[in-house]
């Protein structure tokens, strides 16, 4: 991983989407462990996204700082890259992880379904990766797309959504070969880490979990375990790695 050689190097940046709560909050507090300045950025976490960067700074003055906006407004996109880059002046790390899920079986997906999914978990990462690749491209960085085991896998009543994850993984593939070789670009695809946080019934919960071979949850330390091994590993590039307990195996092991 990158990290401050000595006392008089700027230590590296990264910047996580969605990382005021759940996911994100675990992969950004691993890499500010790492000696990484973060950058929080949060939509209506406002308040959580502060008090993370309050404690963090407490560890370690002016090591972290929030951007906040809506990530499928266009205009939005274009300042959220600008204030990331104003932060510390550099960028490191990109870590694409905002996203919206919800249903929308067929019959009750509306306009404004397709503009939140698609835009959350496709057209935010692609545009962010655009604007912020010279900066990337300066530190020879990473970007790193929080993608999904469903994006080849399809879930029920989720078109939409595993359409606009099909979309990030192939976006994936595709700047991998695009900024090579300045920049890697590599994914995670997460399966069963965290419940949703609407309410889920215990016997869906045990569907799932019958699903999985390893027969229990993934935890967030397993997420950015691999996001602090893909950025370590400096010939890892255009991958998906699956972080399912071996779900997208395919049948479970239990009738």
């Amino acid at each position: 991983m990158t990290s401050a050689s000595s006392p008089a190097s700027p230590a590296p940046v990264a910047l996580v989407t969605g990382s005021a709560k759940r996911l994100g909050c675990a992969v950004l507090k691993r890499l500010h462990q790492h000696g990484y300045r973060v950058i929080i950025h949060c939509n209506r976490s406002k308040e959580d996204a502060e008090q993370l960067a309050n404690a963090l700074n407490q560890q370690r003055a002016k090591s972290a700082a929030v951007i906040s906006g809506d990530l499928t407004d266009n205009n939005t996109l274009e300042r959220l890259a600008a204030e990331a880059l104003q932060c510390f002046k550099r960028l490191d790390v990109l870590i694409n992880n905002a996203s919206s899920f919800y249903p929308t079986a067929i019959g009750t997906a509306t306009f404004d379904d397709w503009e939140q999914l698609m835009g959350s978990n496709a057209k935010a990462p692609f545009f962010l990766s655009q604007a912020l690749a010279p900066a990337l491209a300066e530190q020879n960085g990473c970007i790193i797309n929080m993608v999904d085991i469903h994006a080849e896998r399809p879930l029920q009543e989720h078109a939409i959504y595993c359409m606009a994850k099909s979309a990030l993984l192939m976006l994936t593939k595709s700047l991998a070969r695009e900024l090579a070789p300045t920049i890697r670009v590599n994914g995670i695809a997460p399966g069963a880490i965290l419940w949703p946080s609407n309410e889920i019934a215990e016997a869906d919960k045990a569907m799932i979990l019958r699903q999985i071979p390893l027969e229990r949850l993934g935890t967030p330390d397993d997420i950015a375990d691999t996001a602090v091994f893909l950025i370590q590993s400096n010939y890892v590039n255009g991958q998906i790695i699956a972080v399912d307990g071996g779900r997208s195996l395919g049948a479970s092991k239990k009738a």
